[in-house]
C-alpha cells in the first residue's frame, strides 16, 4: 500500500486506496439523493462552521465493503506504526456512524476542532478519505503546523484528541470525503 509522507512524531498518517472505491463512493452519493441530509456539528446545523451535505451510513452498510476492507489495511500498518496502540484495548469503527460528505464551492468544516468530547468520549482514532482531488482544500492541523493535501485516494488517520485541532480548507471547488471514527469497545 502507498504511503503519504507525514512526519511520525505528528501521529498523522496518510495510506491511498485504489481510486475505484472512490468513484463508486461518489456515484453512491450521487444515486442516493433521498438520503442527503445537511451536515452538523456537535452544535447542531450551523453553516458558518460547517456547510456540507451528508449521507449517514450504519458500518454494516453493504455500499461500505470495498471501502472498509482498504480502510482495515490502513489502520492496522498505523497500528504497527506507534508502538502500545495495540495493548490499549479493542476499538472498531462500528460503533458510530461513517459519514460521505459533499463540499460545494465555499462549502467546507470551517472551524478548528477535534473530534473527541464529552459526548464522544470513546473515539480514539480519526479516519478521513478523500474521494477526490482538490488542490486547495486540504485539512489544516493547528498544533502540528501541517496541511494534508485532498488527494484522491488518500486516507489520512490521526488521534481524536484535541493534541489535533484541524479544519478543511475552504475551496472553490467541489470536494467529497468519507470519514468516521475508530471508537474504544466496552467489553
Amino acid at each position: 500500500m502507498k504511503k503519504h509522507d507525514f512526519d511520525k512524531s505528528s501521529f498523522i498518517q496518510g495510506y491511498y486506496i485504489p481510486k475505484k472505491i472512490c468513484d463508486d463512493l461518489i456515484d453512491f452519493f450521487k444515486k442516493h439523493t433521498y438520503r442527503h441530509h445537511v451536515g452538523t456539528t456537535g452544535d447542531g446545523v450551523k453553516k458558518e462552521t460547517k456547510d456540507s451535505t451528508d449521507i449517514s451510513l450504519a458500518y454494516g452498510d453493504s455500499a461500505l465493503d470495498p471501502y472498509k476492507k482498504e480502510l482495515q489495511k490502513c489502520v492496522s500498518i498505523y497500528e504497527k506504526t506507534y508502538y502500545g496502540l495495540d495493548g490499549i484495548g479493542r476499538f472498531s469503527p462500528a460503533l458510530e456512524e461513517v459519514n460521505l460528505q459533499y463540499y460545494k464551492p465555499g462549502g467546507g468544516f470551517k472551524k478548528w476542532h477535534f473530534e473527541r468530547h464529552i459526548k464522544t468520549k470513546d473515539r480514539l482514532l480519526v479516519f478521513m478519505t478523500y474521494l477526490n482531488d482538490v488542490p486547495d482544500g486540504g485539512t489544516e492541523f493547528f498544533h502540528q503546523k501541517t496541511t494534508c493535501p485532498a488527494k484522491k485516494g488518500l486516507t489520512v488517520i490521526w488521534p481524536a484528541e484535541f493534541t489535533h485541532l484541524h479544519r478543511g480548507q475552504v475551496s472553490k471547488r467541489e470536494k467529497y470525503i468519507i470519514t468516521g471514527w475508530y471508537n474504544f469497545i466496552k467489553t
